[in-house]
Parts: structure tokens; sequence; C-alpha cells
């Protein structure tokens, strides 16, 4: 069984601004050293899935260069690549007008490899999925089309894309953000929430694409699949049912977000720390792959609870809780950091104080600041969500303090 993986990497991820004032949803770090984007590659590569197209298109060179620096060993083997892919143009000056036209603009890249199966996943949530045991029940129903389906409660769903589907799984409908959403037959307390991932029989693909072209439709959700229920065996996956080795049980089995709001964003980086995570990002047996980082181990003197500090970090003499270090962040005496994200190469001068703040990358955090104390001072000079997570945006790169000058 062949497959082939046709990855859309394209969000602009505007509900993440600042984040991704510069980069695509897809390239936002994530955690101590992933970004967004790993969780889906990962999931792929663990699944034995090893043909891997990644279209993207939103402000893409950050997301390029990071394939290229963390999954470039994987073109070292025949039939084996993890390649990105830019609007080719082929059928004229349009950039991807949607998450189908993204394929259909590549339907070349389909027809050269002939794959029995092409898996048209997202690279914008955080997960862990064994994509093979999808395909198996692909197989096993015959289905012409799987959609990946997570339970979600009922007095949640109308946040979701919601999949209708009947006793054998076979997808009646697709309702955004239904009011009312039906609840699941087997269980009544819960609704189908689609997960914008899909395997598709090759020739049903193919054929849909190009009505679909034709049509001047662009989108899987809103044209194709709707099309299709009507005519095909589309049929709903339970992700509840996929089980990932080496998951333990004091996590959430089937952990799956989408991280497409600043506080969602937020909430799901505490939901991978701590002793007993919801989400344990170390797991031998389904590895999840980023950037080989070379610089040295971190230096830390100070009082460091429940946090992550990564490499080549430094700190002195800080008081540190419930947050996260990327790599390379300077921290200097008498700093207070408390539920906060820093992210790569920010340095933060001594006696600084900071709570609940999402500090992005190159940022120089000055003497004495107070960053999440004020709301009104905070909104003006920063970016605060919904939530009140208080969020400064990419700064310049600052030569001669970070990049291993530490």
């Amino acid at each position: 069984m062949k497959v082939l993986a046709m990855v859309l990497a394209g969000g602009q991820g505007s509900r993440l601004h600042p984040l991704t004032a510069e980069r695509s949803k897809p390239a936002v770090p994530f955690g101590g050293r992933y970004r967004i984007a790993d969780f889906v590659l990962s999931n792929m590569v663990n699944s034995e899935i090893r043909g891997i197209y990644m279209m993207v298109q939103y402000k893409s060179q950050s997301l390029i260069e990071h394939v290229a620096k963390a999954w470039g060993n994987s073109n070292a083997y025949t039939g084996q690549f993890v390649t990105v892919v830019p609007p080719q143009m082929r059928e004229g000056p349009e950039w991807f007008q949607g998450t189908s036209d993204a394929v259909f603009q590549n339907i070349n890249l389909i027809e050269r490899h002939s794959p029995d199966l092409v898996a048209v996943f997202g690279a914008d949530h955080i997960y862990r999925m064994d994509v093979r045991q999808m395909i198996d029940f692909h197989r096993r129903n015959s289905a012409h089309v799987s959609v990946a389906a997570i339970p979600v409660p009922l007095a949640e769903a109308s946040s979701f894309g919601i999949i209708d589907a009947d006793k054998r799984q076979r997808i009646r409908g697709f309702l955004e953000k239904p009011a009312n959403p039906p609840a699941m037959i087997s269980d009544p307390t819960r609704a189908y929430g689609s997960m914008g991932n899909y395997l598709f029989n090759t020739e049903v693909l193919l054929k849909a694409l190009r009505e679909a072209n034709d049509n001047g439709e662009h989108d899987f959700g809103h044209h194709i699949l709707p099309r299709l229920i009507k005519t095909h065996q589309v049929l709903a996956y339970n992700f509840a049912d996929n089980h990932v080795p080496g998951v333990a049980d004091y996590e959430e089995q089937s952990y799956w977000r989408d991280v497409g709001n600043i506080d969602a964003y937020y909430d799901a980086h505490y939901d991978v720390l701590s002793a007993k995570p919801r989400f344990n990002l170390f797991n031998p047996k389904w590895f999840i792959n980023s950037s080989a980082y070379q610089g040295p181990s971190p230096m830390i003197t100070g009082e460091i609870s429940n946090s992550t500090i990564a490499a080549g970090s430094r700190v002195s003499g800080a008081r540190i809780k419930n947050s996260m270090l990327r790599r390379e962040v300077i921290v200097e005496e008498d700093v207070e950091i408390e539920d906060s994200l820093i992210m790569d190469y920010t340095v933060i001068r001594r006696g600084s104080r900071l709570k609940r703040v999402i500090v992005d990358r190159y940022n120089v955090i000055e003497e004495n600041s107070r960053i999440g104390f004020d709301a009104a001072a905070d909104r003006a000079r920063y970016t605060v969500s919904d939530g009140g997570i208080v969020v400064l945006a990419k700064g310049e790169d600052i030569a001669g303090v970070t990049r291993y000058q530490i």
C-alpha cells in the first residue's frame, strides 16, 4: 500500500498575531524546541509514510528554512523525502486559493508517484496520531474517503466544524460551528469535530480535484467533501480509537489541540508542562523530531520550579515558575518569570518581572521592567489576548549578545 502525504502548511494564522507577523502559523515555535509543523511531520514519519510534500504560502521563509534544517536528512533514502512546495502557478498567476486548490495546483506530483492513497493533512495542530490505524480503518471499510474526527463535548461543539455520521460511520453532512450540533450515535454527550485530516483513494481525489477546479471551487471542507458524501463512501474515523505506543496512563489519550489563537496556544503549553502532563513531549516510542541544535547545555542558578529551560540558555540568580524558556535565552539577576513563554535569543535584564507573558524571539527586556501586572499599560505597548496574555512581537536580531555569544 503506497501512501503519499500532501501536508497543507500555508496557513496565515491571523488569530495568532503578532506571533504570525513574520511567519506562517505552522512555523510558530512550540514548546522548548519545536515548531507546530513538526507534529504532523513526525506523525507521518512515525507512521512509515515516507513521501511527504508540504504546501507553503504565507510568509513561508521561516518554515522553509526550518524544514531544510530539521527534515533534510529525510531525503537521504530512495523514496523517502520531505519536500516544501511553494505555489507553482502551473494553472495561472494565482497563489493557492484554498485547501483543495493547493493540492490541485500540485496534481502532477500525485500523478508522478501513483500512490494508492493520498493523505491530505493540515499542519496547524498539536497531537500524536498513528496514521496507519486510520489507513487500516479506511481499507477495512472499503472507504473512498476517510475524515479524521475527534469526539468533543456537545457544550463545546459549536466552536468546531462538526461531522454528522450514521451508526456505520458514514458521513451525512458537515456543519460549520452549528448552534445545535448533532450528537454521535455511540455517545449522545459528544459530537464529532473535524480534524481537517483526510485519506483519499487516489482516483477519487484526482477526479474530485478536477471537477472542483472546473466549477471554480477551492476547498475540501466546503466544496469537495459535501459533494462526495452524495456519491461515495465517505466515513468518519474516530480519533479516540487511535492508540499511539508509549503514551502514559496519566496523559489525555486522544490529545489534539487547534492552537489557532493566542489563548489556545498558551494553554496548550501548560498541557505539556508538569511532572504528569496531559501531553508528554518525551515519548521514545513516538519521537517528535525538530532541528538538531548544536549549542551548549543551559547554565542555571536560581530558583526554578515546574519549568523547562532549553539548551544554550543562561539563568543567573533568577526565580522562574511555571514557564518555558527556549534556546539561548539570557536571564539576569533578580528577575522573576511566572506563567510565561520566552522564545529563543531573548535577553531579560536584571530586576524585571514577567507574568502571563509570551515573548517572541530577539527581544531585550530592559532593567526593572514590569509586564503582565498593569493591563492598561500592557495594552498601550503590546498585544493582549482576550484571556489577558501579553504578547511581545518578534524583535530584531541582537548582535553580539545571543546566538552562541553567552
